[in-house]
């Protein structure tokens, strides 16, 4: 909550506090009034020489009695019951008692006359006073409201919530940063500039006031803009853009000029957006038309980057995942006009990265850091972070003191493969995982150009009763036809074993069915790979409206051309399973020793794999 609603909040505190007192006072003198009597019970009481003093304010009489009478009780303690009362209070008749004063005297009683001049005054104050503190309060507060800008209407909810780290507090720099050179070269431009402004200015030189980060989930992208605050020792703001958002209309666009207000206050500076499709996307698209609350705070974004002075050191840093769906403005020249591309690492980033977070952990001598690095191909740095975590784990769990290399391989294949799961399964059902898996790694080890078999488990892995993992020798960026052909043949291999060996085919390929049919339809679709269609690409359901796509995308074919893409899918297919089936029908004796062997030993390594099969 923002500190301008402190104020407000203490003024209502003291206006129910004086409220309270006020009402306290009149309920005391309400009680100091005494029984309310009737008039025929006073003169009643006088006539018995019960009355020792009256008070007479206009038509009001107030007196107290020589012995207290009984009066029926009016409070709801007393339940209805009768009370001992000493004082009363009674009102004179309209018609004026000629009598009552010459008893009075004749009774010595003691009498005395108020004047009533200024109580009708009093009375009005009395009403109005608390009316005119609610007022006072009011007026307060929209004084205090009004001093706080264009923001304080809003109170706490107009604040843009923005983490704010001073230079001491970051202690992120590139050399934190395992990797990824080629981005922090790109972003070492903006720490010189920041550090040196003039240097630029004097030759007419800009600095790019946005840069967008681009790269999948984990691979580092908050990271880097941390140490880019703590290259250059300046401010750092840094916000979700989801945060911008809020139920109220008003409020996204409110605090996205608070976050610039407050990062101008101390320039030079540096803004941090995370996660920039959240507010990012693209106008006009998808559903709720051109008046939401997104679009209205995207466009305040937009009016606060184009309204830059050219020589003010705030340079605004995004990241996401998304770039397809921002909207082009965001894009121009002037905004966010450097895109630094953050891939997954390659295995010698891996190695560094894995060096970084293993630099306070205990390592044993089988550990070769280089060869887990190359065994965990498109993992991201939160990954492999993730990973040395794990195995730190698995050998506190089992009171070691030194991470060897056996904890980090279980803790990659926890990653890789899921957590084993214990469970009762029958023989045959064991049998038939068997024969599964083994149908894969056979189909891999027999085809070329394929990714080498590195483990094979018919232990329960996450969803799936079995495993067969394999991993490439090396990154990989261009996938041959003739190395996907074969992914289709090894995914097709367990339930093309099925089949041979029971005459038959189960559930348990519903994963592989759906990869083999996507990658084929990537390959006649998006790859050109069809013989038959040729060199075309073909968007089959990439209708994205929700993430601001089109809400429908046309259709750029025919129906034939449609009806000829499903039969080369098809075909594809076919022809990958018509290949493992001759594949495994050729090597029924390797299939049978490997399934065998999966049955006794439940997990096989790479190594073991090919010493099977060298053997049959």
């Amino acid at each position: 909550m923002g500190q301008g609603i402190w104020k407000p909040l203490m003024i209502t505190a003291l206006f129910v506090l004086l409220v309270d007192l006020f009402y306290g006072a009149v309920v005391k003198q309400t009680a100091e009034r005494g029984a309310e009597i009737s008039y025929t019970r006073f003169r009643d009481e006088v006539a018995a020489n019960n009355v020792t003093k009256v008070t007479l304010r206009g038509k009001n009489v107030k007196g107290q009695f020589r012995n207290p009478i009984k009066v029926p009780a009016v409070t709801v303690d007393e339940k209805g019951g009768t009370v001992s009362a000493s004082s009363f209070t009674t009102t004179l008749p309209s018609i004026e008692d000629m009598t009552l004063l010459p008893e009075l005297n004749n009774r010595r009683v003691d009498v005395t006359v108020v004047s009533t001049e200024g109580s009708a005054m009093g009375t009005v104050f009395l009403y109005l006073l608390p009316w005119l503190i609610i007022l006072g309060v009011w007026w307060l507060v929209m004084r205090g409201m009004r001093k706080q800008g264009p923001t304080g209407m809003m109170g706490g909810f107009a604040r843009s919530g923005a983490k704010a780290y001073t230079s001491e507090r970051i202690e992120v720099t590139f050399a934190d940063v395992a990797g990824m050179e080629e981005a922090k070269q790109e972003l070492r431009e903006v720490v010189e500039y920041l550090k040196e402004p003039k240097k630029f200015q004097q030759i007419g030189g800009k600095v790019p006031k946005g840069v967008l980060l681009v790269g999948p989930p984990g691979t580092g992208k908050t990271l880097l803009a941390r140490a880019v605050a703590g290259e250059a020792g300046v401010p750092f703001f840094s916000i979700s853009a989801s945060a911008f958002i809020e139920m109220f209309v008003g409020v996204g666009a409110s605090r996205v000029r608070d976050l610039f207000a407050t990062a101008r206050k101390s320039l030079p500076s540096i803004i941090f957006i995370d996660e920039l499709d959240a507010v990012g996307r693209s106008r006009g698209a998808g559903f709720g038309g051109g008046h939401d609350e997104r679009e209205q705070t995207l466009n305040q974004l937009l009016s606060e980057m184009d309204g830059f002075d050219p020589h003010t050191e705030l340079v605004v840093i995004s990241a996401t995942n998304r770039p397809d769906v921002l909207d082009p403005a965001l894009l121009r020249p002037g905004r966010f006009d450097r895109t630094v591309v953050i891939e997954r690492p390659d295995w010698r980033d891996r190695e560094k990265i894995l060096r970084v977070h293993t630099k306070k952990i205990p390592l044993g001598p089988d550990v070769d850091l280089g060869v887990i690095a190359k065994g965990t191909p498109g993992m991201t740095g939160a990954d492999l972070e993730g990973l040395v975590n794990e195995a730190a784990i698995l050998t506190a769990r089992e009171n070691k003191h030194i991470v060897g290399l056996d904890e980090l391989e279980r803790a990659k294949d926890k990653i890789l493969m899921g957590g084993e799961r214990h469970m009762v399964i029958s023989d045959e059902e064991r049998r038939i995982t068997a024969y599964h898996e083994a149908g894969h790694a056979l189909v891999a080890r027999l085809l070329p150009s394929t990714d080498p078999v590195h483990k094979v488990t018919i232990l329960p892995r996450g969803r799936a009763l079995g495993v067969t993992q394999q991993l490439p020798e090396d990154d990989r960026y261009h996938y041959p036809r003739a190395y996907l052909v074969n992914r289709l043949c090894v995914a097709l291999g367990g339930r093309v074993a099925e089949r041979i060996v029971f005459n038959d085919v189960s559930s348990g390929a519903q994963s592989d069915l759906k990869h083999v049919t996507e990658l084929a339809e990537k390959m006649v679709c998006q790859w050109g790979m069809s013989e038959k269609i040729g060199p075309m690409t073909f968007p089959r359901g990439e209708e994205h409206p929700f993430l601001g796509m089109k809400l429908a995308e046309e259709k750029t074919f025919s129906e034939e051309m449609a009806w000829l893409i499903d039969q080369e899918i098809a075909s594809f297919i076919r022809a990958a399973e018509g290949k493992s089936l001759e594949l495994l029908s050729a090597n029924r004796t390797k299939l049978d020793a490997l399934a065998a062997a999966l049955l006794e030993e439940e997990t096989l390594d790479g190594q073991r794999v090919d010493e099977i099969l060298s053997a049959s």
